[in-house]
């Protein structure tokens, strides 16, 4: 890791002091700080806290560097834009990326920073004199945050450094890759104690909606035992979740993506974001939306990340979900106020409308959606999957068929119930529903992975993708440079 990738978080750190919650995202920093002036009350630990949340809405967590090594390299989406736009983002989707890509290095310090900030909340909170329960809720929401960057970097990169301090100098450069399974084993630690100590959601007040919860750490910690095959564990963290009475469908599958949805009966984690007059460092807009927005007329953006080709004839007939997830050309916009014009420098040109936002205050990179993490349809359907992997068919075909209630509502003439009882045949049932459900989720490449179809499916599209290579991603150079050969490369680059 570059040191100044960790020198610029620590003082981020200490002077972000942004809100989590929505309203307050727009709070303006409060002045300098230092370390002999912070962690020193309640105020610099929730302070602390949300300049964690934070880090979530800069580029490196939330533009290319998220969109591209999860949807765009998968069979979900195409690059996008115009032909000459963005070619780094182009080598993502062709798999002709090598280890000097940027998209790499940023993904890589984005999560680094983050993980920094949270070892420092997690180190320092304990020793602010404050109220105990708010100090535990803290320390947790700190605690599931650096999981969940991990739980990032270990899909894309495998072994990675593991860091759960914040380092001295003489650290920064000497970092080594450490095994998969102590990388997952210090996630599972984490995820635990949050659960331990963070609320529900509904504990939680309306100002501070968007914080970790119970849920959220339940649920990131059912991904963790599904990339290890644990599906007696990933049953049982679903189904408390799903008993927990705290989550439900909405009624119609589109309301998850407009700003009637956010924090909403289906949401269990989301990042928050607000657009404010002028969009600076800091400020609780995001550029996720700004890059995925459509391009031309109405000009809303960038127009990456394209729904594919392949992605368009996955849906069944009808399925409604199709509507809502692409905006095609001639489409009205959402909220009916105009029609996408076709854009001539584009070739067939559609939308990631999961990305759309209204109008809204500032220029396009003042993003105001949240950027939709988990939801309670993405648990239902893990718990399925597994379910079925644990022989439990009949059990798994009640949630995976809710999802497809929901998604038909009342139109009892498309999308009817699975049946099938065989194992391998419900599996490729919800496979299928995990792809048309939270397709342009930033979900699908991380399911090909788990799965061990990267090969098949990248193939089967016509991406030059090489079985053996890349299925990981490539360190960045310049940390494997500035290492001076403590970071061993992955295979093939």
């Amino acid at each position: 890791m570059k040191k100044h990738h960790f020198k610029t978080a620590a003082i981020l750190a200490l002077i972000l002091l942004v809100g989590c919650q929505k309203e307050f995202l727009d709070r303006k920093p409060k002045g300098s700080l230092t370390f002999d002036t912070f962690f020193k009350t309640a105020d610099h630990a929730v302070e602390a806290t949300n300049a964690v949340y934070q880090n979530f809405r800069s580029w490196e967590m939330s533009a290319f560097p998220w969109i591209g090594i999860t949807d765009i390299i998968s069979d979900d989406a195409d690059k996008g834009s115009t032909a000459n736009d963005a070619l780094y983002v182009l080598e993502l989707d062709d798999f002709t990326f090598d280890a000097t890509n940027q998209v790499f290095g940023q993904s890589w310090s984005g999560c680094y920073q983050t993980i920094f900030r949270a070892n420092l909340a997690i180190l320092n909170i304990p020793k602010i004199d404050m109220d105990e329960a708010l100090k535990n809720r803290l320390v947790a929401e700190n605690k599931f945050l650096r999981a969940y960057c991990y739980f990032r970097l270990v899909q894309w990169y495998g072994a990675v450094p593991l860091i759960t301090h914040p380092l001295a100098g003489d650290e920064y450069l000497t970092q080594q890759r450490s095994p998969v399974s102590e990388v997952y084993a210090q996630m599972e630690q984490d995820l635990l104690g949050a659960i331990e100590a963070l609320p529900e959601k509904s504990k939680y007040a309306s100002v501070d909606l968007g914080r970790v919860t119970k849920g959220a750490a339940r649920g990131i910690l059912a991904k963790l035992y599904m990339l290890k095959k644990d599906y007696a564990q990933a049953e049982k963290y679903c189904l408390d979740i799903i008993n927990s009475g705290e989550y439900s469908l909405l009624p119609r599958y589109g309301d998850n993506f407009l700003p009637v949805g956010e924090n909403a009966a289906e949401s269990i984690f989301e990042i928050n974001a607000v657009a404010v007059q002028a969009a600076v460092a800091g400020s609780g807009a995001t550029p996720f939306n700004m890059i995925q927005g459509v391009r031309g007329v109405p000009n809303l953006g960038w127009g990456f990340n394209r729904p594919s080709d392949d992605l368009v004839a996955s849906y069944e007939a009808g399925d409604p979900r199709r509507q809502a997830t692409i905006l095609f050309v001639g489409e009205v916009l959402p909220d009916g106020t105009t029609i996408i014009q076709d854009n001539p420098e584009i070739l067939n040109e559609r939308y990631n409308q999961k990305a759309w936002v209204p109008a809204h205050a500032g220029l396009q990179d003042n993003g105001p959606g949240n950027i939709r993490i988990l939801r309670y349809s993405d648990i239902l359907l893990l718990a399925a999957e597994a379910l079925n992997e644990n022989g439990k068919a009949t059990e798994a075909l009640t949630y995976l068929n809710m999802v497809r209630q929901r998604a038909r509502g009342t139109n009892n003439f498309i999308l009817p119930d699975v049946t099938v009882t065989g194992q391998s045949e419900l599996r490729e049932a919800i496979y299928h529903e995990r792809r048309v459900e939270l397709a342009m989720e930033q979900q699908r490449w991380f399911d090909l992975l788990r799965w061990g179809r990267a090969e098949q499916v990248m193939k089967a599209v016509g991406k030059d993708f090489v079985a053996g290579k890349h299925e990981l991603l490539p360190l960045p150079q310049s940390e494997i440079d500035l290492s001076a050969g403590g970071l061993a490369q992955n295979p093939g680059y």
